[in-house]
């Protein structure tokens, strides 16, 4: 691995570019871990389309280190969600001097107006796939919090450096479908946000936490009160939840105890988004906590992370991505997270990339290595990380907020 650190932050901006310059090439559309009943087989073999088969053939597809969706007729696509990092990605690589490129915004928001979900009053989107869970079938493009939530992001991002009234607009529009069709209540305490789908009423932590950061971005640009309640009820009930050590579960049904790399990371840039949005200090001790687990749980020395709390395999670039994002977002705590966050991009450099094709591998498991590209779940997350990471090298760190003391009282 390269100790030079000119070196390391060459291969960044390099690594970069290319990266960058392959999501262009593809058109934004790859692949996807879950796409299997995207296969022309379902369709043309009804016997297959029932809850067990489609269950097995898309963990049988996701976990083979072979792809064979070109043989099952599966084609690459575009992913709203993953649509929205590439305009965040893209704001970040403007902000960084490395890249300027208003054609390609555009053109991605073009692309989330004509992909917004059918048959729906407010701006949402869902997956570009049919999606098999254990309990429940998801059908391809019904909006859910997810995909609406990081579109959402991307737009907001897009509107802070454009300032053009309809990003504001859309995105306001998607946190009212949140609001208006997936938040729920249960007694005075128990609240949250259906998903995947709106009827499905479990806990999920880091979609609360997603949902609430949104509201909280919302509302700290326009003011609208209705917003606020919702987002601290979500944002305590899910604080209220953390265990003493600092972890989350992924959700609170018996199928959901699992803690992971990339959720947790989720859970606590949400929970900074939301702290800044409403320059409040509630939520520090349970940011710090949090934290001291992340950082204890997943990460190695040589800058390696880990995919689950208790067990290191699978190594996957979206852990990888997303440790980048959650180390420069928390670098207010501790002042080692920038060069952990190189660290982490090195290691994957190292043994995850794929110099000829320019993008990154998906898995590294105990007995093999999974090379499919996933443009949303690995492509665009680094993207997004890569351009985070260039975007710190070129800010001053004494001209960053990050840091500042919050101490505004919020409502009860």
């Amino acid at each position: 691995m390269r100790s030079n650190k000119n070196s390391t932050n060459s291969d960044l901006r390099t690594t970069t570019l290319r990266l960058l310059s392959y999501c262009q090439q593809n058109g934004w559309a790859g692949y996807e871990p879950y796409d299997a009943l995207n296969s022309r087989l379902f369709k043309t073999i009804p016997l297959l389309d029932t809850w067990f088969p489609r269950l097995v053939v898309t963990q049988v597809l996701k976990r083979s280190p072979l792809n064979f969706r070109p043989l099952l007729g599966i084609p690459p696509t575009q992913n709203p969600k993953g649509l929205g990092l590439f305009l965040s990605s893209l704001v970040f690589l403007d902000r960084a001097g490395v890249v300027s490129d208003a054609s390609a915004v555009d053109q991605i928001v073009s692309r989330l107006v004509e992909l917004r979900s059918p048959n729906t009053s407010r701006w949402c989107w869902g997956y570009n796939f049919p999606w098999q869970t254990r309990s429940v079938l998801v059908p391809r493009w019904r909006p859910n919090l997810v995909c609406t939530t990081f579109a959402a992001s991307g737009l907001l991002d897009v509107y802070a450096q454009q300032p053009k009234q309809e990003y504001l607009e859309m995105a306001v529009s998607a946190a009212e479908y949140l609001l208006e069709d997936l938040y729920w209540r249960s007694g005075d305490s128990v609240c949250g946000f259906g998903y995947p789908l709106p009827e499905v009423h479990n806990q999920v932590h880091n979609a609360n936490l997603l949902g609430a950061s949104l509201f909280c971005r919302i509302y700290a640009l326009t003011g609208e009160k209705k917003f606020l309640q919702p987002a601290l009820d979500v944002t305590r009930y899910t604080v209220s939840q953390q265990r003493p050590d600092g972890g989350w579960a992924y959700g609170e049904r018996s199928s959901q105890k699992w803690i992971d790399n990339f959720h947790t990371g989720f859970d606590l840039s949400a929970l900074r988004s939301i702290s800044l949005a409403l320059e409040t200090s509630e939520f520090d001790n349970s940011i710090a906590n949090g934290f001291r687990f992340y950082r204890k749980h997943f990460f190695r020395a040589d800058g390696a992370v880990g995919y689950f709390s208790d067990r290191f395999y699978p190594i996957d670039s979206h852990c990888f991505a997303q440790s980048i994002i959650t180390l420069l977002d928390l670098a207010y705590l501790d002042a080692g997270n920038t060069e952990l966050a190189h660290k982490v991009f090195a290691w994957s450099r190292e043994h995850m990339w794929d110099d000829k094709k320019s993008f990154f591998y998906y898995r590294i498991l105990r007995s093999c290595t999974i090379r499919t590209s996933y443009m949303r779940w690995t492509q665009a997350w680094m993207l997004l990380a890569l351009s985070r990471l260039l975007e710190d090298q070129m800010s001053q760190t004494g001209n960053k907020s990050e840091g500042r003391v919050m101490t505004k009282v919020l409502p009860c």
